[in-house]
């Protein structure tokens, strides 16, 4: 992708390139359908007939679906134009939708929140391969602060405003709600859109393909058993999951010296690269957990009705967001130690608090805890993901970009499977005791977010080890002209 890079005047430092303000509408768009679906599980059980464990296969099979195509996106982004992608990507969410919208039966549903997750598993690794291709180093804080604004507000926003949405009718206006705005956000992007570098012709390795399907696939489907109480099925496919996933990683090692690897792992020999990847996803795994947690806490035990809660946790999705840009400036004047260590700090004392929940927590100590996580996720974020992909050179972008996405996915399922395993346990050990289930399972929350803590305990010490910025004096110099 070099020679589009290099006639870019670098007055337009000052303000983020169309193409990056595209992608991140577009990624907005399609991010917020992902969440869109949490307050429906009810809706879908009554309308189409089927149990909760069913109707949760709405959230598991895309997020399976996603850490199965993710991988492959390295690979594919190569070989295609940046407007080649653009309108795959949407193209494909796009179909995905109207099936949703138009399904008769819960399997076609299902058939439809897969070809959406398709489209969408494209579109997260598009936007970052673009944006540190097109974007100046010195620049980067404060343009990826944009796109967290928009990855960060969509998930916040997405239960809140399907609350609303079925407030008014059936659980198929989320999508049919969904379908214009992608379509107007596909047709002018395409208009405007222009390519970036030029595509490599390269071969895929089918048995690698074949293995980082099966194999994150297995692994997100067995941590998901967990969530949903099967540990002896979920242990099974995770154990068969680590397996494929052992014989991907030495078919690549054996592809990086021979050829070209489908996800080539010298990324994860830059240290750089590694600690902001293992921070960003404890972070993830610390707010899945919570965006679980909470929900349960609040309806199951507190009474709230899905738009009570959505709209009592909008307020620390929304401070998330739009601290991003902020955050991303004073990461382009500071660098990325005096934002990510308070950062990692907060993180750990906001879920130190909520292992205090109980029967009656107030509800604004339940808001000012979610927006500390919240905020201490956005000093993180922000500078973890440029400092990481900064770290490494262009050619590994698309390689980069698909490994983040892919764990990231990988951290949400164990975050989710974590939390409700340690909860069920819990309750379930209490109940045979005589304890009430309430008290039970608010006791099993508890010890959930003891859990969470402990592990986020860990992202102090990997950001103390962190650098301040990556070690590019090449890219220095490249800009200097």
């Amino acid at each position: 992708m070099p020679a589009a890079t290099q006639d870019r005047p670098t007055a337009q430092a000052a303000r983020t390139p169309l193409v990056v303000r595209l992608l991140v509408l577009a990624t907005f768009v399609v991010i917020l359908n992902e969440t869109l679906m949490i307050n429906a599980i009810p809706r879908l059980m009554e309308s189409l007939q089927v149990t909760e464990q069913a109707a949760q296969w709405v959230s598991t099979a895309f997020m399976l679906t996603m850490a199965a195509v993710i991988p492959i996106s390295g690979w594919f982004l190569q070989r295609v134009t940046t407007r080649q992608g653009y309108a795959i990507a949407m193209g494909v969410f796009l179909a995905g939708t109207a099936i949703c919208a138009a399904a008769p039966i819960f399997p076609i549903l299902l058939v439809g929140r897969i070809v959406q997750a398709a489209g969408t598993a494209v579109m997260m690794p598009l936007l970052m391969t673009t944006l540190m291709t097109v974007v100046p180093e010195q620049d980067r804080g404060r343009v990826m602060g944009n796109v967290t604004l928009a990855i960060s507000v969509a998930p916040a926003l997405g239960p809140a405003v399907s609350g609303l949405i079925l407030q008014l009718g059936s659980w198929r206006l989320l999508f049919v709600a969904v379908l214009p705005i992608a379509g107007a956000v596909t047709y002018f992007g395409l208009r405007q859109m222009t390519n970036i570098g030029e595509p490599q012709v390269s071969s895929i390795d089918w048995y690698s393909a074949v293995a980082a399907t099966l194999g994150f696939g297995s692994l997100v489907y067995g941590l998901s058993l967990f969530g949903e109480r099967q540990p002896d099925l979920g242990i099974v496919f995770v154990i068969a999951g680590a397996a494929t996933i052992t014989f991907f990683v030495l078919r690549q090692l054996k592809l990086q010296r021979t050829g070209a690897p489908l996800m080539d792992l010298r990324t994860l020999t830059n240290r750089t690269f590694t600690l902001a990847l293992a921070l960003l996803c404890i972070g993830m795994l610390a707010m899945l957990g919570s965006m679980i947690l909470l929900p349960l806490y609040l309806q199951n035990l507190r009474g709230l009705t899905p738009l009570e809660t959505g709209l009592l946790l909008m307020p620390g999705g929304l401070a998330m967001g739009l601290l991003g840009p902020t955050v991303g400036k004073l990461y382009d004047r500071l660098g990325s130690r005096p934002l990510v260590i308070p950062g990692a700090i907060g993180m750990v004392l906001s879920l130190a608090g909520f292992t205090q929940v109980s029967s009656s927590m107030p509800y604004w100590q339940v808001l000012g805890l979610h927006a500390l996580l919240m905020v201490s996720l956005a000093a993180t974020f922000t500078p973890l993901f440029t400092l990481g992909m900064g770290a490494l050179p262009p050619n590994l972008y698309p390689h980069g970009s698909s490994i983040l996405g892919t764990l990231q996915q990988v951290a949400a399922a164990l975050g989710t499977a974590l939390v409700v395993t340690v909860m069920s346990a819990r309750a379930t050990h209490l109940v045979s005791d005589g304890v009430g289930a309430a008290a039970a399972q608010l006791s099993g929350m508890r010890l959930a977010f003891i859990v969470a803590t402990v592990i986020a305990v860990a992202t102090i010490v990997v950001a103390v080890m962190l650098p301040s910025r990556t070690n590019t004096a090449a890219g220095a110099e490249a800009h200097a002209h």
